[in-house]
């Protein structure tokens, strides 16, 4: 199966605020890197040269990267094309460069636009961390909806969780020892400008932290997830996987049922 391998950092400078930054992509003046390839893995162009006729691919997004391959002006934010060497892909959805995680590109507008319609109402599973201590009222409010931007947003899925198994950041987090940070699992099917970030900030627990690990395809089987794959590593979606998306890029692959396994 191709598949490809980013490159590794050793440093990176830490933004201003990136918990704080509810507008636009982040803070990305101050983002920068510096590192070279690791020598001996299996890195971008390898996974280049092994992924002609790739059509749809599931990306291990790191912190500081953009959802687009060309640069933005001004910026010092990463991009897509220091990771990705498969021409002809696009992502289907995105994150925010101080996001992490799960990202599906692809070179199909069908299939885009099918995963990326509000209509479809597909579930994404984020992992948060937050600042501040979890209280159920903030939980209920999360699964009801809070207002943002002058919009009540749609019942969620909200629970608190024991700090997850992922990847250290780079930069690492850093928060304030005197206060306490929590960890929820929050699940939407919705994707509005920054909507994590502000519901949990509406509730009083800043982000400090934000991974999408699944998305859902309301096909009653296995969402498609981060699994096997290592922060800066994607792979081409498997054949089994490949035959549920042409269902949903049809029309025939999305469930009814509101729950599905996520």
């Amino acid at each position: 199966m191709p598949h490809g391998r980013g490159r590794v950092w050793p440093h990176l400078a830490r933004p201003r605020d990136p918990a704080a930054a509810l507008d636009g992509p982040g803070p990305a003046a101050d983002l920068h890197w510096s590192g070279q390839p690791v020598a001996g893995t299996p890195g971008r162009l390898r996974g280049a040269e092994q992924s002609k006729g790739v059509r749809t691919l599931l990306f291990h997004k790191p912190y500081g990267v953009l959802s687009q391959f060309t640069p933005e002006a001004g910026s010092h934010w990463d991009c897509l094309a220091s990771w990705i060497r498969c021409p002809g892909v696009y992502a289907a959805g995105r994150l925010d460069a101080d996001s992490e995680g799960l990202l599906l590109l692809t070179s199909d507008g069908r299939l885009q636009q099918a995963l990326t319609d509000p209509r479809q109402g597909h579930w994404r599973r984020y992992l948060v961390q937050v600042e501040g201590v979890m209280q159920e009222q903030a939980l209920r409010r999360l699964r009801e909806g809070v207002e943002i931007q002058g919009r009540r947003t749609l019942p969620a899925r909200a629970e608190e969780i024991a700090p997850p198994s992922l990847p250290e950041r780079q930069p690492p987090i850093r928060h304030r020892l005197s206060v306490p940070t929590a960890w929820l699992c929050l699940e939407l099917r919705e994707g509005r400008n920054r909507q994590v970030r502000r519901m949990t900030a509406a509730v009083g627990l800043p982000t400090l932290r934000l991974v999408r690990t699944a998305i859902d395809l309301m096909d009653g089987d296995s969402p498609l997830s981060l699994e096997g794959l290592g922060l800066g590593e994607w792979r081409t979606v498997t054949e089994r996987e490949a035959a549920r998306l042409r269902r949903l890029r049809e029309g025939g692959g999305t469930s009814r049922v509101s729950r599905a396994r996520l």
